[in-house]
């Protein structure tokens, strides 16, 4: 439960973190929040040479109405996700799905840049931001990029970042609905989702499940059918088409299989309620 040895850089500016992770490579990590990187390091699951510390970038915390969208600084915490008005009245679903991360001290440091960056399919918030089609906005030396939440989780653990690259920004389109859902099954008020789900729209809504593959995953068979019309109960049964939940200490696949089909229509459900 010790980590080795490494050397720690706390960067003052944006371009100061860039120009870190240029010159370490593969053998940088950057630190946020912390509740996702410490802990594998203290495991040795991560062996990084360099840490790039970059919580205190204030000019990555923010939560901006930009139109037809809402701007999220990538190093903004959970706790502020949770409480800002502007969320709660244009992207509710991204605000109470915040409230519902870990404890309140991990949701006064956990940063919403540094839970997408780690991937973690058990993870609340990259579902939620994957149902929204929010875009992801990271900068590096060839300049910023934008990349769809469907293109960013690649593998477990793995996405679509660059060694050289920082995660910036959150781009959340405003819901041409006002229907959402939210639902999450946990042993414990603290512990991982077992499942969840996150449903943007009503009558034609983006579905997607947390812990119930190798990444965040949408529910495209239950999308459908509610799409060409057919009953939540129907689309709900369909739920689990297509995915490969892991079996462990919490549930085995099948059991996660039922999770899924019970709290998408759990979750579809309010959402319809809601709009």
């Amino acid at each position: 439960m010790i980590p080795a040895p490494f050397a720690y850089r706390r960067a003052g500016s944006v371009d100061e973190a860039l120009s870190l992770l240029a010159e370490h490579g593969d053998e940088a990590k950057v630190l946020a929040g912390g509740h996702s990187l410490l802990p594998l390091m203290k495991l040795r699951l991560a062996v990084p040479e360099v840490v790039v510390d970059v919580g205190r970038l204030q000019d990555l915390s923010y939560v901006r109405d930009e139109g037809d969208a809402i701007a999220v600084g990538a190093l903004t915490r959970h706790r502020d996700l949770e409480t800002s008005d502007l969320l709660a009245r244009e992207a509710p679903l991204l605000s109470h799905a915040a409230g519902f991360v870990g404890d309140p001290q991990v949701r006064h440091r956990g940063t919403l840049g540094g839970s997408l960056v780690h991937g973690d399919p058990a993870s609340d918030l990259p579902a939620v931001v994957l149902a929204m089609g929010g875009t992801l906005v990271a900068r590096g030396p060839r300049g910023s990029r934008e990349i769809p939440a469907a293109d960013f989780f690649q593998s477990l653990f793995e996405t679509a970042m660059e060694p050289d690259e920082l995660l910036t920004e959150v781009r959340i389109p405003k819901p041409q609905s006002r229907g959402w859902g939210f639902e999450k099954f946990n042993q414990r008020a603290i512990d991982w989702a077992t499942v969840g789900v996150a449903v943007s729209g009503d009558q034609r809504p983006a579905i997607a499940l947390v812990n119930m593959g190798g990444t965040p995953l949408r529910a495209t068979a239950a999308e459908q059918a509610l799409a060409d019309g057919g009953s939540v109960a129907d689309a709900a049964a369909l739920a689990a088409d297509g995915t490969e939940p892991p079996s462990d200490l919490s549930a085995s696949a099948d059991y996660r299989r039922h999770l899924a089909r019970v709290l998408v229509r759990r979750a579809v459900e309010d959402a319809r309620g809601r709009a």
